[in-house]
């Protein structure tokens, strides 16, 4: 066994990524010590867990199919920079963090100079859902996956993927407890969640508008609360304030578990936050609405279901309001059952706890750990070597 510092070289490609990437880092301390060295590409938090990014992770953390095409050759020039400065710091271990169309591209160039080096995926690609190719030309650049999903590993497998390990969501080990307080409360909280990036929000909130004033229209027992994230807020507050209708915009985390803690029910982009919502207890209604050049390529998509509760329970609990079905009446319709002791609502809280069940680890352990551990498991043999 080598008695240099463990090394290990970690690529994130946006904020999401960048949090998974700290947690990490922390953990990987605990069982080593100060005897860790970390480089690579990260944000603020791996940054305060001592990373020294080689740039700018902003210059990379776009989405979707307009925003990339014009930043292309700058997002090319760092692949090939991240690549390199991986290759020459000769690391014990390369870990790439979501942000697939970055960091694969970075793996498979660093992959190709250093064979031998193990490279470890944390988060699985969606290839379960769309360009399920995908999966198999990964065993050429990715020994391991670190999966964030309980389904993942089976079907990793099932497409010939690399060999894959459920290690847990973050959010499955910070479940936010819900009381249900139908019985007692005169008012309900109804979360409105239109998305973390510019373009959902521009997309969503209009028909958001349309859909709480039906709804407030028809009650008045109801307290309207924006969770925003805070890149956001500035422009979720100049969209609202303009709205002939009072809500309240929750700032920051504190506010945010506050609120969570306090909902009936909720209006969500569909995301990570409906996952979220679920393993909170909170009944929900996902929508979306795509780009237009994304909804050309809809087509594409293999998956049944674009809602991680659904995929983890695998049947249709949350419904689903996308593109053509996003209609003001049917949402608020919708909303209006959830709110009130209705079987609408009964059958997505008898599902949360098939959710919480299917999400478990072992108790005592938390996702960044066993991620950590696996790491560390994966490196032993080449630096013995």
């Amino acid at each position: 066994m080598s008695d240099a510092p463990f090394h290990v070289f970690i690529v994130a490609g946006e904020e999401s990524g960048d949090q998974l990437g700290a947690t990490l880092i922390k953990a990987l301390k605990q069982r080593l010590g100060g005897d860790l060295i970390v480089s690579g590409v990260g944000g603020r938090a791996m940054t305060e867990q001592g990373l020294q990014s080689i740039f700018d992770m902003d210059e990379i953390a776009v989405m979707g199919v307009t925003a990339v095409i014009p930043r292309l050759p700058k997002i090319l020039k760092r692949i090939n920079e991240t690549a390199k400065a991986a290759i020459a710091a000769k690391p014990d271990a390369l870990v790439i963090i979501d942000s697939p169309d970055f960091t694969h591209r970075v793996a498979r160039k660093v992959k190709t100079a250093m064979p031998n080096l193990p490279v470890i995926d944390y988060v699985c690609p969606s290839v379960w859902a769309w360009r399920p190719g995908r999966a198999s030309k990964m065993r050429t650049y990715v020994d391991h996956v670190l999966a964030l999903l309980p389904f993942e590993p089976q079907a990793l497998k099932e497409l010939n993927g690399p060999a894959t390990t459920y290690v847990g969501h973050p959010l499955a080990t910070r479940i936010i407890k819900q009381d249900q307080r139908l019985e007692t409360d005169t008012r309900k909280t109804l979360l409105v969640l239109p998305g973390s990036r510019s373009g959902e929000i521009k997309r969503l909130l209009p028909i958001f508008q349309q859909t709480l004033q039906k709804l407030t229209s028809v009650r008045d027992d109801i307290d309207i609360v924006i969770p925003a994230v805070p890149h956001l807020e500035a422009t979720i507050r100049s969209t609202v304030s303009q709205w002939p209708l009072p809500v309240r915009i929750a700032s920051g985390e504190d506010e945010k578990k506050a609120a969570f803690n306090k909902a009936s029910a909720a209006l969500a982009a569909s995301g990570t936050v409906c996952l979220e919502l679920g393993l909170a207890n909170i009944p929900m209604l996902a929508t979306y609405k795509l780009d237009p050049i994304a909804s050309k390529l809809r087509f594409l998509m293999t998956t049944w279901s674009t809602n991680l509760v659904n995929l983890i329970i695998d049947y249709p609990i949350v419904p689903e309001y996308i593109d053509v079905d996003l209609h003001p009446g049917k949402l608020y319709r919708a909303l209006n059952r959830l709110l009130d002791d209705t079987p609408e609502r009964h059958t997505q809280l008898e599902a949360f706890k098939v959710l919480r069940e299917k999400m478990a680890l072992e108790e005592g352990v938390s996702s960044d750990e066993k991620a950590a551990d696996i790491i560390m498991q994966l490196t032993t043999k080449s630096r013995s070597s």
